[in-house]
């Protein structure tokens, strides 16, 4: 048996969001190198700056925090593989603000990012992935989630929803045969974390490729046990 096989993934189906950011296309890319079939939506459109893996299905102009085009955007994912056997919630976004001199703005745009977007994709693809015999949800979520820090208020309650919403979708759909998890990393290792924090030690932190063999575990028959569970993945921070 090669590691492709019983990586569990071999033909799967797999739609990835936010998937042309760093660690989705880290995700995609190692998703098809483990045998599965991939489509990356996005918000944005792929450019001559954003290179996609080969082999990859990418899908831009999908906006996940708006319920029709996040339904439509999950159709034509599901068309373009003839099924849907997963899905992997990475879009999102963060900023840094304090309560007190932040602005009630944040709170709602980070709520729409983080996981109104993923309740959308998730709502679009259930009827898809439970047409399925081994459908599974990986959700992103974050550290923060656990415990906010200084600044961290909007962004880890709208990530601490997104652990509640995997809780959630588990405890529904267990039954039928969904399984639905989450991971919470704490800080990625990208070149917009080096830029904002040039004195911190990357090296810590957790590399895109290693919270995307994670997921792939998670989408995995592998983990066919594992459901509502939201996994720390902390690296050394």
């Amino acid at each position: 048996m090669n590691a492709t096989t019983s990586a569990g993934l071999q033909g799967r189906r797999i739609a990835v969001t936010g998937g042309l950011g760093r660690l989705g296309q880290a995700v995609g890319a190692l998703l098809l190198t483990r045998g599965a079939r991939v489509v990356l939506l996005d918000r944005h459109a792929a450019d001559g700056g954003t290179a996609a893996p080969a082999g990859a299905v990418v899908l831009g102009g999908v906006d996940l925090a708006d319920e029709a085009s996040a339904a439509a955007g999950l159709q034509r994912a599901a068309a373009a593989l003839g099924g849907l056997d997963g899905l992997v919630n990475v879009a999102g976004g963060f900023t840094w603000e304090t309560i007190e001199g932040g602005q009630a703005a944040t709170w709602d745009r980070l709520y729409a990012m983080n996981l109104r977007s993923a309740v959308l994709a998730c709502q679009a693809a259930l009827p898809l992935l439970l047409a399925q015999p081994r459908p599974a949800i990986v959700n992103v979520g974050a550290a923060a989630a656990l415990k906010a820090g200084l600044g961290m208020g909007a962004y880890a309650a709208s990530k601490a929803g997104v652990a509640r919403l995997t809780e959630a979708l588990a405890e529904e759909f267990k039954a039928r045969g969904l399984r639905v998890n989450a991971v919470l990393p704490s800080v990625l290792d990208t070149p917009a974390n080096r830029t904002e924090m040039p004195d911190a030690d990357p090296t810590r932190w957790v590399g895109t490729d290693e919270l995307a063999r994670v997921i792939a575990f998670l989408l995995s028959d592998e983990a066919s046990a594992v459901t509502g569970a939201s996994l720390p993945v902390m690296g050394r921070v």
